[in-house]
């Protein structure tokens, strides 16, 4: 199993942190906010290799973070260097398999996030369920579910329908940024791009899948923590802060 990092964003909203610095370098608890995604999923010995997906910009930036990790990660540049050129998360995914013949099945994570809780039972359900899988969680606001991927699933956590960003969310269980594609269902990328599946959020590609080939969501066992703007950041900050007391 590979695991693609996505981590060619410009994150405008944590400017002027981000004006020459990649958001998931940002440190958080004493070090950068990859190094605790990396050194839990390594941990698991599940994963044999890790791709950091940036742009231009930050690309010698993830460079010299890898420098110093004794794991098998590599950078791949998508080449853009604006937020308005960026080829959005679907296509830097099929990017990144393109150029280094990627035929594995796939751990697809956001490299600007970070979790309470370790991604291993996640990977453990995806390859007890032999499907590809995502995570869940139950959100009450209406204003947060129009922001992502929303879901209705079965008694066994089949999704029946997943929509990117509704308008009118017809479910609570939202979707965070953590997903896992079997090689099979990745090799289908393509084919969803060329049925017009959104591009820019990884949720568009989870919601074009789930209507033709099963895909089952696990309830999210803890608490995300999503970086979006300076504010979350240092609540972010505060919150491992005490954490690591």
């Amino acid at each position: 199993m590979k695991c693609l990092i996505l981590a060619a964003g410009y994150a405008t909203r944590l400017r002027p942190l981000t004006d020459n610095f990649p958001k998931p370098l940002l440190e958080v608890g004493g070090k950068p906010i990859l190094d605790w995604l990396v050194d839990d999923i390594a941990a698991t010995g599940k994963v044999d290799g890790f791709v950091v997906i940036s742009n231009h910009r930050f690309a010698r930036i993830f460079e010299n973070w890898v420098a110093g990790r004794p794991d098998d990660i590599k950078v791949v540049d998508d080449g853009t260097s604006t937020n308005e050129t960026r080829l959005g998360a679907v296509r830097d995914m099929l990017f990144a398999i393109d150029t280094l013949g990627i035929d594995d099945d796939l751990l697809v994570i956001a490299g600007d996030n970070l979790l309470d809780f370790s991604l291993s039972g996640f990977i453990d359900y995806s390859l007890a369920k032999g499907t590809s899988c995502v995570m869940r969680y139950f959100e009450e606001s209406t204003e947060i579910l129009r922001k992502g991927g929303v879901m209705s699933v079965d008694e066994n956590g089949l999704i029946l329908d997943m929509e990117e960003k509704p308008a009118e969310p017809k479910a609570n269980w939202a979707c965070p940024p953590f997903y896992f594609y079997t090689k099979e269902d990745a090799a289908r990328i393509p084919e969803a791009i060329a049925s017009g599946c959104g591009v820019d959020a990884p949720g568009s590609l989870v919601a074009w899948l789930s209507s033709k080939a099963p895909v089952h969501a696990m309830e999210m066992p803890g608490k995300r923590f999503d970086i979006g703007d300076l504010k979350s950041y240092e609540a972010v900050r505060s919150e491992f802060d005490k954490l690591d007391k």
